[in-house]
């Protein structure tokens, strides 16, 4: 079923990191939801496969000592999902994993793979991008920690070094610290479909209820998931009303890039782009404590 070359297992993550260094050809295997859908159509016909999965290591959420939130890369989305430490300090990202494919899929899935593929549509992407997450690489030469938004490289590339693996995806406190979010998913079927587009939106209230901050990030608006930084600054120091959600929302245009795909129209995703972002602000006030 599988034309598979040679399968090699690491036993820690330093085993992994010399078994990425003498084969660097090796494919990197988690959960698999990915890479064997791939095998079996062909696309990777006769390459060999270094597994991670039994890594326990890289599995699990934590809190650090100075608040910081480490997901481990090969925490699965339905373990993110009914996680304590998500649900309390950002539920959000949970809500958005677990709108990937079905239970099976979330039960394998993990959130390394997700971020590692690059692709744009990734639902646990745009989230993360408004969490200011920070991707933790391990490899020969120690670790190393990327911001997210310069780990994606282009349409489906990563900053992975030779050698390096992916070991955590790691939030900063201030980056969640008192932000509520809402992510909605734009696409054509409930479930088991990939996203025409997503959009995350994290909003902090100020003690007088004006917007303290807002963060906005999009899938599916351009070739890697993005931030809106005119959005953002079109809803930082306002009150919460309509206006400013409508300049919010129509301020997304400046910074996103959709095309023309077979899913949708480039104008479409435009028009859903401006929506969304009406919507997953106006939830993400009333989460925070805003107007309703």
């Amino acid at each position: 079923m599988y034309d598979i070359q040679a399968l090699y297992e690491a036993t820690s993550v330093a085993d992994a990191v010399a078994l990425r260094l003498a084969h660097p050809e090796a494919v990197v295997i988690a959960g698999g939801s990915d890479v064997l859908i791939k095998l079996r159509e062909g696309k990777l016909a006769g390459c060999s496969l270094l597994s991670i999965y039994g890594l326990d290591e890289l599995r699990g959420v934590s809190l650090e000592d100075d608040g910081t939130l480490r997901i481990g890369s090969l925490t699965s989305f339905s373990h993110i999902t009914k996680d304590p430490l998500i649900q309390q300090h950002i539920a959000v990202l949970g809500e958005a994993v677990d709108q990937v494919g079905g239970p099976q899929i979330r039960n394998i899935g993990t959130i390394g793979g997700n971020t590692c593929n690059g692709v744009t549509s990734a639902d646990s992407a745009s989230t993360l991008f408004a969490w200011d997450a920070v991707v933790e690489l391990t490899g020969p030469d120690g670790v190393r920690q990327v911001p997210i938004a310069d780990f994606y490289l282009g349409a489906g590339r990563v900053d992975l070094r030779p050698g390096e693996i992916q070991t955590a995806i790691r939030i900063p406190r201030a980056a969640y610290e008192g932000y509520r979010g809402h992510y909605i998913k734009y696409a054509m079927r409930n479930a088991m479909d990939i996203a025409t587009t997503g959009c995350s939106v994290n909003v902090k209230l100020a003690a007088d209820g004006t917007i303290a901050d807002a963060r906005i990030a999009y899938g599916v608006a351009g070739p890697v998931p993005c931030r809106c930084p005119a959005a953002e600054a079109a809803a930082r120091g306002r009150a919460p009303d309509d206006e400013t959600v409508e300049a919010f929302a129509r301020a997304v245009l400046t910074d996103i890039h959709p095309r023309d795909s077979w899913r949708a129209s480039k104008a479409f995703r435009e028009h859903i782009a401006v929506e969304l972002a009406r919507r997953a602000l106006r939830k993400s006030i009333e989460l925070a404590g805003g107007a309703r």
